[in-house]
């Protein structure tokens, strides 16, 4: 379980979120839902280790955490963002056990077998050899989820993960989301799409601009 105990994040003299609590029980959904500025994108990037806390505790299964300071072999929150972050002059395949190889240190053969599993769980079999530019933004992102999960994360966390997506592309985002649950895969998701987020959570935040 992530408990997130009276975090504080500020930018300059602007406070983004102030003194946050919650909790996030294991293999649940937590969406985030508010408008732009309420820090929604924020505490994922602060649970990642993209962002420092300016005070306040995170504790995973009783043990507290610095994402910031934490080996990238310790990941605890992978997060999948909105522009999904790709690199261009890469593969699908090379894109996905980049992280690992050099991280994990994972054999490369180990590593091609396990990303091509999870393309295949994605629906992204056959793919492997393409370039970003070569697949479509559903593509791309399901690309940045197997890339997420190839680091074998405790928690997966999604920026906006149906923006820009027609209604069919969403009902399939909403279908890889909750076929991750069923695997007891913990997962956080930070979404306008109020409709979306009530389909997939067992618990939803609302957040507003302070």
């Amino acid at each position: 379980m992530l408990v997130i105990k009276n975090l504080v994040k500020s930018f300059g003299e602007r406070k983004i979120i102030d003194q946050l609590n919650l909790e996030i029980k294991d293999g649940e959904i937590l969406t985030i839902v508010g408008p732009s500025g309420a820090g929604k994108t924020t505490l994922l990037r602060c649970l990642a280790g993209l962002e420092t806390i300016d005070s306040g505790d995170l504790i995973i299964d009783g043990t507290p955490f610095n994402p910031v300071e934490m080996a990238n072999i310790d990941q605890i929150v992978g997060v999948v963002f909105q522009d999904f972050q790709l690199f261009p002059h890469l593969s699908v395949i090379d894109n996905i056990t980049l992280a690992p190889t050099l991280v994990l240190k994972e054999d490369k053969v180990t590593s091609k077998e396990q990303s091509k599993a999870l393309l295949e769980q994605l629906g992204l079999q056959g793919k492997e050899k393409l370039m970003p530019y070569q697949l479509s933004g559903g593509q791309k992102q399901r690309v940045a989820l197997a890339r997420a999960l190839a680091m074998k994360p405790k928690i997966i966390g999604y920026d906006e993960p149906t923006s820009a997506l027609d209604p069919e592309l969403r009902e399939q985002v909403e279908k890889v989301i909750l076929e991750l649950k069923d695997q007891g895969i913990t997962q956080i998701v930070v979404t306008h799409d109020l409709e979306f987020a009530k389909h997939i959570a067992d618990d939803m935040l609302h957040v507003e601009a302070l």
